[in-house]
């Protein structure tokens, strides 16, 4: 666990963006159980945490993709981060629908984007990694070269890691699960006795609880 990856786990469980409840789970729009609850949207609000955030999203654009010449957010949890991050390094900025719009133009990506640009598409929260994919997908449809995606946060699903290697894009998270767990066990927020469970939610998702 890196220094990012903890400063980014704690600044979620402390404004409550992420809630672990290992004893009280939580039931996900997929009918998926789940112990852990994660709402990025939350951190727009706490300007520290905000700030901490595109800052070290600019960090990892820089170091990792430096010649990106289009940010691309996710929409919706990605669309203020990723203006904010495309404000920090100077350079466009655009966002992918989760489908088209259904009247005027019908885009699919908003924003002006010239075919054959580097992007770097930012994300809230990578799950199994189907949603964001879809947006890498709009993008190279309209002949976009994209370099990479840059998260907030992943669970760590091993079935998203395959999906992103497929693809052929590199993931970048500023936190992740395992860091999480680690830190949360270390401040008191869980108890020995969750980290099984937690960990073990990981490993099978779609199955753990039923």
């Amino acid at each position: 666990m890196n220094a990012v990856n903890k400063k980014i786990a704690e600044y979620l469980l402390q404004i409550k963006a992420i809630k672990l409840q290992p004893a009280k789970p939580f039931t996900w729009a997929s009918g998926w159980h789940s112990p852990i609850y994660c709402d990025n949207r939350k951190t727009l609000s706490y300007p520290d945490v905000r700030d901490y955030i595109k800052n070290t999203f600019a960090d990892v654009v820089r170091t990792n993709f430096p010649e990106t010449e289009v940010i691309a957010g996710v929409a919706t949890g990605a669309i203020a981060h990723g203006a904010l991050v495309a404000q920090e390094l100077g350079l466009p900025f655009v966002y992918v629908r989760s489908a088209p719009k259904e009247h005027g133009m019908e885009n699919l990506i908003e924003g002006e984007i010239p075919k054959n640009k580097k992007v770097v598409v930012i994300e809230d929260l990578i799950s199994t990694g189907g949603s964001s994919l879809k947006a890498v997908d709009a993008l190279r449809h309209e002949a976009c070269d994209v370099l990479g995606m840059a998260a907030i946060f992943s669970y760590e699903f091993p079935n998203a890691k395959q999906n992103f290697s497929n693809a052929n894009c590199k993931l970048i998270t500023l936190s992740n699960y395992s860091s999480l767990i680690d830190f949360a066990l270390e401040t008191g927020f869980i108890s020995q006795n969750d980290v099984q469970t937690l960990r073990s939610w990981r490993e099978a998702p779609e199955s753990w609880g039923k």
